[in-house]
């Protein structure tokens, strides 16, 4: 072995030959286990994010398989719909200076499909990197031919069981884009507006309790009050309920309006009195379904005002029952020109009652950077009621179970209150909707022309147009666990692996994918007994990763990592050019440049893959947000070093020599039949841990394991063993073959976690081990053995460690030099004591560095620095062990700086000025240091005066 551990050296070639001897492919044999990947979208990269989730489901994936299942992480991408437009579209307009409008449709596609074939496999390689053992070989794109089929195949059947219709109903709106978006495309984001305060007259000189003909309704979108249909007032406030059924004119339409009683205008807040445009606003539009209110479009897809508005129903037909006139002066206004426009005409007829600064949130669409509009639109909806309805059940009866478990409430709580989805897209990139027009307008659902001509007996010379639109992208990806194998064939992927096993997600799309995946499975998925399918049997809700003071990652914030940048390392110049070299705010450019000299003024070393996921498993505490630590990466760089030279020792010393592969005759000595019960009860913990979803307890246990009893006490208590010319054949062989079993059996255990160094090492101690095979991946997983658990030896062994820590902590007190052998002393205890000291006196004299080791019987003990082990004293006696005099100027010396700087520490704290003005953590971390520096003081002083008494 190499004499440093150097993981860019082992990774990508480890990664190579599996993948080419394709060992992530399901091995055919042993009960399936699935785990489908949440599909990242093609046009992006993964964030820490990404490699938290991949390094969970390849560690579950990793264990299931060496546990003899067959195994299977299906890979996929999504095509992300609108962001892979986007691209494509400023592509085309920076290098061409065209839109795609100058190359139509089918010409466009075309150059998205060149696009990503060109620049998609940015994730596939991130992936290799973090060491996914997906099953490439059947690697799905929701764009492929065979999830096409199964897209329209989906929506056809919806349509036709009454679960998919087409009608006119309220949306997000990207006046940018020009579709519709989802809710989770939509960014709420604060920002300084104002609330404009209207007074409406009131018609037929009809008067509020208070005398006045007018009411004061207030806004923050003065333009959308062209298309107002009511005013709101609560049924029991007393100053507006005589005026319910009454009516108000709308200024500047000069259009008379009902005033409703309805819960949802407030007393408490503002006037009470509320505007309702319910063409504009989604509350509005609810309480307009509520009391039938006609709904007026005043804004065009561009969000200008219109020269008329579109007038409907309160069932989103066209109507005439209400004019759509609008003021001339307005028409063809940006919407923010028509605010100001508005406002001054209002001012002008005295009809501004007042305006207030207000901080408000504005709903931006994520892509665009635009503020999104409510709209009225055209638009494909699912009734997703129906569809909800066995999807609760499924998880109320416990078929699908949420870790951590509090997520149900969440589930159940969109579930229980879910609205009918809008699934139409007005893009181009994406599945088109299997829907033909005519001349007309009638629509024909069907998967091709040919079948809706066929399907609704349309005779040929009937036109007919294949719907624009698209689907949104979630509708392609809910149905991810059944479409990516196979369906709807039946196919013997299909029926092996699914329902799949796990679903690893975060809790921000439980409803947007998760609960929509549930839907769309139990409704198609169906066993041979008519039984709905689960699409998987967990959801194991991950937290969110965020930086070190624990703010969201996000590139305007510049503390987004790249998992790659962790793993190999980045220049501090290139990690600046990657935060602000597409930034175009030169103040926020500096202020991120700022930040990121001072995290990382030098850069970010390489660590390696193993480091990274180790790291990330630690922090996998069930469901709760992450603070990124770069030290505990760094320490995890340091464990993977531990580990490596670990073995270079176990291969130095029995390289060559008889292990005893062949089981022949073998003395175990104490320190061998204890760390072979302590692997033992490791591989009981990391193994419940797994099963759990518990990775950070896993990763706690092995930490504990690999580092504190393998490699600092194990590896010790070896050498008096090894390196003794008195011990037996058989005592070096046990301890030979001890060393390189537990090594092997421990680099399995790892190896889910930390797939690479547990590979490289697992090549090299195998053989010695009696271990067969290519490959670590294709190695059972180790099960615990009840007959190899001793609990004698390791009371015996906690004792011994126990001896030498008590040594080592008097070395310390009384600063004797750690090569300098000592003569110990125990004394009381009981039998159990002086047989362990009997059995163990080679151990202790040699790690413990002593020159003599004796039972004192009696009371009469010298004077000596004293441990408790147990009820036994660890006595060193210090007669000749130290200078006296010398040791005495020593600490005096030690507690006078001591002195002085709880003399300084006090003085601060005591001071007003500096305990109010000072941030709470600097005074904090002031009165730690006071008490850290009293306890030194304590403890110093107990040692002068033992020191004083020789």
């Amino acid at each position: 072995m190499e004499k440093t551990y150097q993981p860019e050296k082992i990774e990508r070639q480890w990664y190579e030959q599996w993948e080419a001897k394709g060992y992530f492919t399901p091995r055919g044999e042993g009960d399936p286990f699935c785990i489908m990947i949440p599909p990242p979208n093609v046009t992006g990269s993964l964030h820490m994010g990404h490699a938290f989730q991949h390094t969970i489901m390849d560690a579950l994936t990793r264990y299931r398989r060496m546990q003899g299942r067959n195994a299977l992480w299906q890979v996929g991408t999504d095509h992300a719909g609108i962001a892979t437009q986007m691209v494509v579209e400023r592509k085309l307009a920076q290098e061409e200076g065209k839109t795609r409008h100058d190359l139509g449709r089918d010409a466009f596609i075309d150059r998205i499909w060149d696009w990503k074939a060109e620049s998609g496999g940015t994730i596939t390689g991130q992936m290799r990197r973090l060491g996914n053992s997906v099953d490439w070989e059947h690697e799905r794109f929701t764009m492929d031919d065979g999830f096409y089929k199964a897209v329209q195949e989906v929506f056809v059947r919806l349509y036709d069981d009454g679960l998919i219709y087409r009608g006119k109903r309220l949306v997000n709106w990207d006046p940018k884009l020009h579709t519709a978006i989802s809710d989770l495309e939509v960014e709420n984001k604060e920002e300084q507006g104002h609330f404009w305060h209207f007074r409406y007259p009131l018609a037929d000189g009809a008067l509020t309790a208070d005398g006045k003909d007018y009411l004061v309704v207030a806004t923050t979108r003065p333009e959308t009050m062209l298309g107002d249909t009511a005013v709101a007032v609560n049924p029991q406030d007393d100053r507006y309920k005589d005026l319910i059924g009454k009516r108000i004119t709308l200024p500047l339409v000069n259009r008379t309006i009902p005033i409703v009683g309805d819960d949802h205008a407030d007393p408490e807040v503002g006037s009470g009195c509320v505007k309702i445009t319910p063409a504009h606003d989604f509350n509005d539009y609810a309480l307009g379904q509520r009391h039938k209110l006609p709904m007026l479009n005043v804004l065009t897809p561009d969000a200008a005002i219109r020269a008329e508005a579109e007038v409907f129903d309160s069932d989103g037909r066209p109507s005439k029952a209400v004019d759509g006139a609008l003021p001339s002066q307005f028409a063809g206004l940006d919407r923010y020109d028509a605010r100001k426009a508005i406002v001054s005409a209002l001012q002008e007829q005295g009809l501004v009652d007042g305006i207030e600064d207000h901080v408000l949130k504005i709903p931006r669409g994520d892509r665009s950077g635009l503020a999104i509009e409510p709209m009225m639109t055209d638009q494909w909806f699912v009734s997703a009621k129906t569809l909800a309805e066995p999807s609760i059940k499924a998880v109320e009866n416990g078929d699908i179970q949420f870790v951590p478990k509090q997520y149900e409430n969440m589930y159940f709580a969109w579930m229980r209150d879910i609205q009918d989805w809008c699934i139409s897209r007005q893009l181009w990139w994406g599945h088109r909707i299997p829907a033909w027009y005519d001349d007309a307008g009638n629509f024909y659902v069907a998967r091709s022309e040919e079948e809706a001509r066929k399907k609704y007996s349309l005779a040929d010379e009937i036109s007919l147009q294949q719907d624009n639109d698209v689907l949104d992208t979630w509708f392609s990806s809910a149905l991810w666990t059944f479409g990516t194998l196979g369906w709807p064939e039946a196919t013997e992927r299909l029926k092996t692996f699914h329902p799949t096993d796990v679903l690893v997600t975060g809790f921000d799309i439980i409803f947007f994918w998760v609960a929509r995946m549930i839907m769309m499975t139990l409704h198609f998925m169906k066993d041979e007994d008519g039984t709905p399918q689960v699409p998987f049997k967990t959801v194991y809700v991950t937290g969110l990763i965020r930086d070190e003071t624990g703010q969201k990652m996000s590139k305007s914030k510049g503390n987004v990592l790249d998992p790659l940048d962790m793993i190999d390392g980045i220049s501090l110049d290139a990690l600046l050019e990657k935060r602000t070299g597409n930034l175009m705010q030169p103040q926020l450019a500096r202020k991120i440049d700022q930040r990121t000299r001072k995290e990382f003024p030098e850069g970010i070393a390489p660590h390696g893959t193993d480091a990274l996921r180790f790291t990330l498993a630690s922090l996998a505490t069930t469901g709760r947000d992450i603070n990124w630590d770069m030290k505990r990466l760094e320490g995890y760089r340091n464990f993977c070093n531990k580990l490596w030279n670990a073995a270079r020792y176990v291969l130095m010393n029995t390289e060559g020599e008889d292990c005893g592969q062949r089981d022949g005759p073998v003395d175990l000595s104490l320190a061998d039949r204890w760390i072979i019960s302590r692997l033992q009860r490791c591989e009981q913990e990391v193994t419940r841990h797994l099963d759990q979803y518990r990775f950070d307890l896993a990763a706690y246990a092995l930490y504990e394991f690999i580092w504190n009893e393998y490699c600092d006490w194990y590896l010790e208590l070896s050498k008096p063993v090894l390196w003794d010319d008195d011990a037996s054949v058989d005592a070096k062989r046990g301890t030979r073959r001890t060393l390189v079993r537990v090594l092997e059996a421990t680099l399995r255990l790892a190896h889910p976690v930390m797939p690479f160094i547990t590979e490289e090492i697992w090549q090299r101690v195998a053989a010695l081990a009696g271990r067969e095979g290519d490959t670590i991946m294709e190695q059972p997983y180790p099960a615990p053995d009840d007959a190899k658990m001793d609990a004698q030896a390791e009371a015996d062994i906690d004792w011994v460690k126990g001896v030498i820590l008590a040594v080592r902590n008097i070395r310390g007190e009384m600063n004797i030099p750690p090569g300098q052998r000592l003569p110990v002393l125990c004394h009381g205890g009981d039998d159990s004591d002086r047989r362990r000291l009997s059995d163990n006196r080679q151990f202790l004299t040699s790690l413990a560095k002593l020159s003599s080791l004796e039972w004192l019987d009696g009371d009469e003990a010298p004077l000596a620095a004293t441990q408790l082990v147990g009820k036994m004293e660890v006595l060193v006696p210090m007669a000749d062990l130290i200078d006296k005099d010398e040791e005495v100027q020593r600490l005096g010396k030690e507690l006078e700086k001591l002195d002085k700087e709880i003399q300084r520490l006090n003085g601060k704290l005591g001071n007003e000025n500096f305990v109010s003005r000072a941030p709470a953590d600097v005074v904090e971390k002031e009165k730690q240091k006071l008490t850290e520096a009293a306890d030194s003081q304590s403890r110093l002083r107990e040692q002068l005066t033992r020191i004083q008494a020789l």
